[in-house]
């Protein structure tokens, strides 16, 4: 279950200080997705192999939601099971950052969402 933090390298770098965080991030779930393929559930719902991979909305779409949706549908898998999460909340260093110092809005989550469902991600949790 790896999260993708960020869906653009300069973006990443601002807040993280890591030079190619989405082409790493990219590269490793991909190589996941091989080894354990999409996300597979038994009778009763409960997974039980594969891949789920989460994904943090952030203000203003700092995170590249709509980057990051794309990349799992066209280079991992149209079948990618992606948690969307909207808890976001400004804590520690993010102070720092005006940008990163509030919550969500109700909107930017959905727009989230549809997002993933534009870029053809059917599993959405």
């Amino acid at each position: 279950m790896p999260d993708i933090k960020f869906g653009d390298n300069d973006v990443a770098r601002k807040y993280t200080k890591s030079l190619r965080y989405f082409d790493v991030a990219k590269s490793a779930v991909k190589e996941m997705h091989r080894q354990v393929g999409d996300l597979k559930m038994d009778e009763r719902g409960i997974a039980y192999r594969g891949l789920l991979v989460r994904h943090l909305v952030m203000p203003d779409n700092l995170a590249g939601t709509d980057k990051v949706m794309q990349s799992l549908a066209t280079k991992v898998s149209k079948d990618t099971m992606a948690n969307i999460m909207g808890q976001y909340y400004p804590a520690h260093k993010s102070y720092a950052f005006s940008e990163l110092s509030r919550k969500i809005t109700r909107e930017e989550f959905l727009w989230a969402v549809r997002q993933a469902e534009k870029a053809g991600l059917p599993r959405i949790i």
